[in-house]
């Protein structure tokens, strides 16, 4: 008799920690064991999803963990059959973080409920480098704190680290607060021009269309939300990691809720509520991963032979990671930053400078002439 093939992989766990010198340790659980390379398969697209990245945002791991169980045991969704997604799931690879911020989630459960940050006091979503450091006027030290430098915290370390290992086409930072679904940028009231952004807003409005009869807030973070938000993973994502589809989802918030209320303001008190908002946010990144796959299929962005670069089909590369390892230190340069068009930029600069310089150098020579002839002829 024939052994039984072994059954397809479908979830690993990995536990990630990382201590700074005389600070409590950050953890993010979400490698036990390494996944084997051989499930990134060139055919594959790959989505990365945090969840609890602010610890009074209690709602959002729930969702994750109830996510990770209808992807591996769970065939139906509040009666919804969802053999429809199996063939999709085939061609995805998916990256949970259930739980971002553990210890800001232990000060919550230890009574500081409107607590945001981590264990350190920093905000994790200011703590990314895109436009770090910057405040509004009506900043807030203790809501928004960025930390004394971009990826201080071990939390953040930690996540840019599996960004570059894992290198997202899709990537979704989620929240509560309110209900909507965001793009880039959350530092300024825009959003990206060319055909990334017409794809991410596609995705979107299909989404909202499809799932919520367009009742969400779609758009880019920092010109829908009503304030501007610097440091962000969304962003970083965007423009550094050059992941194609960066989202932020804000997924519950209770606008009658008092201030002085924080659990409700962004945590359902009722399990009717709860299981509500459980079932559509599942169902909502189901069809996420079918309409990302769809478009950027119809976009022809595949991954080539490895998950070094994300090239579209005929087109330019939309990242590439350099690395360049040397006898002393082998440091990796995360990608080419310079483009063309600062090269023309300072090209003119050096024109400029250069014309400038010779006009100094003219003017001092006619000068220097007129003070000789005047030494000849003047009393």
């Amino acid at each position: 008799m024939a052994a039984a093939s072994p059954p397809p992989l479908l979830l690993r766990l990995l536990t990630l920690a990382l201590a700074l010198a005389g600070a409590a340790a950050g953890k993010i659980s979400g490698p036990r064991t390494p996944i084997s390379r051989d499930i990134y398969h060139p055919e594959r697209f790959i989505v990365f999803q945090s969840f609890g990245q602010h610890g009074r945002e209690l709602i959002t791991s729930e969702v994750a963990l109830h996510l990770l169980y209808i992807l591996t045991e769970k065939p139906k969704i509040a009666g919804v059959d969802l053999s429809s997604f199996e063939k999709l799931l085939e061609n995805l690879v998916i990256k949970v973080v259930p739980m971002e911020n553990m210890n800001g989630r232990k000060l919550v459960e230890e009574g500081e409920l409107c607590d945001r940050r981590n264990g350190r006091g920093v905000d994790l979503n200011r703590n990314w480098s895109v436009d770090w450091g910057m405040k509004e006027k009506d900043y807030d030290p203790y809501e928004e704190n960025p930390g004394i430098a971009p990826f201080s915290e071990p939390e953040a370390q930690i996540m840019r680290e599996l960004s570059r290992s894992f290198k997202p086409h899709i990537w979704v930072n989620v929240h509560s607060g309110m209900e909507a679904l965001f793009m880039p940028y959350d530092h300024k009231n825009t959003t990206p021009n060319g055909a990334s952004a017409q794809l991410m807003r596609s995705v979107l409005e299909n989404l909202n269309r499809r799932h919520f009869q367009d009742s969400c807030l779609v758009g880019s973070g920092g010109g829908s939300v009503g304030y501007l938000a610097h440091g962000t993973t969304t962003d970083y994502m965007y423009d550094i990691a050059k992941v194609p589809m960066p989202f932020t989802f804000e997924i519950y918030g209770d606008e009658k809720a008092s201030t002085d209320d924080c659990f409700k303001m962004f945590n359902p008190v009722d399990k009717k509520t709860f299981d509500r908002v459980i079932n559509k946010w599942c169902m909502a990144f189901l069809i996420l991963f079918e309409e990302g796959l769809r478009n950027l299929r119809d976009a022809q962005i595949v991954s080539q032979g490895t998950l070094e670069n994300w090239v579209p089909i005929g087109g330019g590369i939309v990242e590439r990671n350099v690395e360049r390892k040397s006898s002393r230190d082998g440091r990796k340069l995360e990608g080419l930053d310079l483009g063309m068009q600062e090269l023309r930029t300072y090209f003119r600069l050096f024109l400029l400078s250069t014309f400038l310089l010779m006009f100094m150098f003219c003017t001092r020579i006619s000068k220097s002439r007129n003070r000789q002839s005047g030494s000849l002829f003047d009393p």
